[in-house]
């Protein structure tokens, strides 16, 4: 048995995504900086690559800069709006991912930049007022804002606090890797200067991603070399993985709504299952809210245990989580800004299109069973 709830983490690539990509690997291997005809052929299947994405999204093609993820997205993003634009504030998040938090640490050790904090109540939902007085009340602003939580799946309002920006003329990053290929994102209506997204989340190749950036916005390098990316991003491209990309999106956009309702409903199923099997559950932030949370996230707490309860599932054929993959295993920046008991378990499931309702059947058994041998 191999059940795979982990897909906040990564995705299983899609085996139409591996059949568009093999080609590239094996046959139309030409560098696209290249002249001749296998070179011109890579750049051709690079733009029309990018035009697929920037066609989806409602942005221009020259919008699109590929990178090598999300958290290099998340970095050339926050250093070029602050260095570019003279900030020196920004205003985010405690919940936000370690790319963007980190970046904004190494850019107030060096650039003497301050950093603002939104308030939030006991269940992570942000206090736009709050926002709001932040940028009244401080000029040269950036704001960095994810759409949705990778711990806790909380949805946080992009749109009006794209609004917000607009209005006090500040620049607004937002990090989707958890909702890309999960819900739309229309780039001419949403007032974003930077977005950063990740293939491997939505079921394309790892190692490949892509920044938007608003027409008329400044990119700084942090990769010094060649001329790639209109001389915004030096080095080599990853033809097979940018076609990957391309095409997942593609197929995410394309069975959206199917595919939202199916995992919607997975999620329903597990949380009544844990309900009714493990009385004690506790969900962190707006995990349960399906109006409120990433529909393919739930993030429980459970009681003290004896067991090990990540390396009992795992032991059993049950991938899941305690909360970011990139966080190392180390306590949890976004649980513990929720204030949740530390005493607890924390468990992420994260669902994509290939589980199933017995899948989810089984790991509500498994957990079950533990807490009644303990209560024997």
């Amino acid at each position: 048995m191999k059940i795979y709830l982990d897909n906040a983490a990564t995705t299983p690539l899609d085996q139409n995504v591996f059949e568009a990509m093999t080609p590239y690997f094996l046959n139309h291997y030409g560098n696209a900086s290249s002249q001749h005809g296998p070179g011109r052929e890579a750049g051709q299947a690079l733009e029309a690559s990018r035009a697929t994405i920037a066609g989806l999204l409602n942005a221009l093609p020259e919008e699109i800069v590929f990178t090598s993820g999300g958290t290099e997205a998340d970095n050339i993003a926050i250093v070029s709006a602050v260095t570019c634009n003279h900030i020196d504030h920004v205003i985010t998040t405690p919940f936000e991912h370690p790319a963007v938090l980190q970046t904004l640490r190494a850019l107030t050790a060096k650039n003497h930049t301050r950093i603002s904090y939104i308030k939030h109540d006991g269940k992570g939902n942000l206090d736009l007022s709050h926002l709001e007085y932040l940028l009244r009340t401080n000029t040269r602003n950036l704001v960095s804002v994810m759409h949705a939580n990778n711990e806790i799946g909380n949805l946080n309002d992009i749109v009006q606090t794209g609004e917000l920006c607009e209005k006090y003329q500040a620049l607004f990053h937002t990090d989707t890797v958890q909702t890309m290929g999960h819900y739309r994102h229309d780039l001419s209506r949403l007032k974003v200067h930077f977005l950063a997204a990740s293939a491997h989340k939505f079921h394309g190749p790892k190692g490949v991603g892509f920044l938007y950036r608003s027409k008329g916005q400044r990119l700084n390098r942090l990769i010094h070399g060649g001329g790639q990316e209109s001389g915004l991003r030096a080095g080599t491209e990853n033809i097979p993985g940018i076609v990957g990309m391309a095409k997942a999106l593609e197929i995410a956009y394309g069975q959206m709504e199917q595919d939202h309702s199916y995992i919607q409903n997975l999620k329903y199923h597990l949380i009544t299952r844990l309900t009714e099997t493990l009385p004690d559950v506790q969900f962190n932030g707006n995990s349960a809210d399906l109006n409120k949370s990433l529909y393919t996230l739930l993030s429980v707490s459970l009681p003290g245990t004896d067991t090990d309860l990540l390396r009992y599932l795992d032991t059993e054929g049950i991938a899941v989580s305690g909360g970011s993959a990139c966080s190392g295993g180390s306590a949890s920046h976004v649980l513990k800004a929720l204030g949740t008991d530390a005493a607890r378990t924390a468990i992420r499931f994260s669902f994509s299109k290939f589980n199933t309702r017995a899948e989810l059947d089984q790991v509500a058994e498994k957990l079950a069973a533990v807490f009644r041998l303990a209560a024997a």
